[in-house]
């Protein structure tokens, strides 16, 4: 059974959890970091020395942690059926694309604008670096609209992992953004993908914090 290591509210396990939902995999899932700390204790440090959650951990004692690769690990093992991982080289190429980019691009662009209004106390918010990022976070979602009008989903006509990380970064932008342009692709294709049941399981029962 494969065991993940994090707290349910963070962005980076509900990748992993939804996956694992998208692929109907037996596991459980251990609540640490945040409120919850341990994170910082020495046998965990041994499973993830950065400290962060998740981790993912197999019977076997093999481990992995950062989330995006761990998606791609359990496509790779567990996704015969090509549900999560296109079997097309260059539509699977497309969707890693999309997955780096919510890496570098729209987590970063969100980051100040969550942390300012969700996890900051009202009178502690820094109000400029909060409305920078929304900029940012609003720039970076019309380059996902304008992706998502040309294709269904972000790596082409069918549903896969590279939709995951964008996909929960969109359900905290209107949240984060409430003053947000139409964007109607990104609209369209977030109503599609938070349909699913894993989403539904795994992400949407979860309150943002």
């Amino acid at each position: 059974m494969l065991t993940v290591w994090g707290r349910k509210t963070s962005i980076n396990v509900q990748k992993v959890m939804w996956a694992i939902g998208e692929l109907g995999l037996a596991h459980r899932r251990i609540d640490i970091g945040g409120s919850f700390g341990r994170n910082r204790d020495a046998d965990y440090l041994a499973k993830n020395p950065n400290g962060l959650v998740p981790v993912l951990e197999e019977d076997d004692g093999f481990t992995m942690w950062e989330s995006n690769a761990i998606v791609r690990y359990l496509a790779d093992c567990s996704d015969a059926d090509g549900i999560l991982a296109p079997r097309d080289p260059q539509m699977r190429g497309r969707a890693q694309m999309w997955m780096d980019w919510q890496l570098t691009v729209l987590q970063p662009s969100q980051l100040a604008a969550f942390w300012g209004l969700i996890r900051t106390a009202p009178d502690k918010r820094d109000v400029a670096a909060i409305k920078t990022s929304q900029e940012k976070n609003t720039a970076a979602m019309t380059i996902l609209d304008d992706q998502l009008a040309r294709t269904r989903y972000v790596a082409g006509d069918s549903f896969s992992y590279g939709d995951i990380p964008a996909a929960l970064n969109t359900y905290r932008y209107w949240t984060v953004v409430p003053d947000h342009p139409l964007l109607p692709a990104v609209r369209r294709w977030y109503d599609e993908v938070s349909a699913r049941p894993a989403f539904k399981e795994h992400v949407a029962s979860v309150p943002i914090s």
